[in-house]
């Protein structure tokens, strides 16, 4: 968690200025986190993990759910606070969150369990299955692979890090470990022309309980 906080603290202003607008030539992701909303329901109480600039935070709270953003990374946290004033964010780790059992409707992991060792990912489900009441409706997003791509010297500054690929199978059956039922699995092809990594990207909403 160390690396993964020096690395996005290092980075924040850069990041948050190339993707000012992650969601802006992503019709599938838009129609998924619609699709998510309408499922949680309107005002309900979603945590946004791994939040980063809190681009994403602020689409949910455009889609009417009340909106918690949450990151490891001070800087990411105060970039987000800056650019969205009206929405809540907070530091926090998503393997330990600083939240009740059951106190949430919805939890959104957009991209951010891709740093947590493939060990430790029952630990982070069981962390994500807690704090969702009965029913609460998981978002899951990350890229499909099985080679961890590294991340060198991104933006010129001189920090490294590992992006974790997965198999959305696999991750499927450990959320159903976990006490999941899945509701959906999307994998939308690469599109390098967007600038994006060359590998499929992979999309899981799941359900707490039956």
């Amino acid at each position: 968690m160390s690396d993964t906080r020096t690395f996005y603290d290092a980075i924040a202003e850069d990041y948050a200025g190339h993707f000012r607008d992650p969601l802006a030539e992503r019709p599938l992701e838009r129609a998924l986190l619609a699709a998510y909303a309408e499922q949680v329901g309107p005002g309900g109480r979603v945590a946004d993990l791994g939040c980063g600039p809190g681009a994403v935070t602020a689409y949910l709270a455009g889609l009417g759910l009340s909106v918690l953003g949450l990151d490891l990374s001070g800087s990411m946290i105060a970039v987000a606070r800056r650019d969205f004033p009206g929405l809540r964010f907070a530091q926090g780790s998503i393997r330990q969150l600083p939240l009740a059992a059951g106190s949430l409707a919805g939890v959104v992991s957009w991209y951010s369990s891709i740093h947590t060792p493939a060990d430790e990912l029952p630990r982070l489900f069981a962390e994500f299955h807690r704090v969702l009441a009965p029913g609460g409706r998981l978002l899951l997003a990350f890229q499909v692979g099985d080679v961890p791509l590294r991340l060198e010297r991104p933006f010129g500054h001189d920090v490294s890090l590992d992006y974790h690929r997965r198999r959305p199978g696999h991750m499927a059956g450990l959320l159903s470990g976990a006490g999941f039922t899945l509701h959906s699995s999307t994998v939308r092809e690469p599109e390098v022309t967007r600038g994006e990594s060359p590998v499929p990207q992979a999309f899981l909403l799941a359900r707490k309980g039956g």
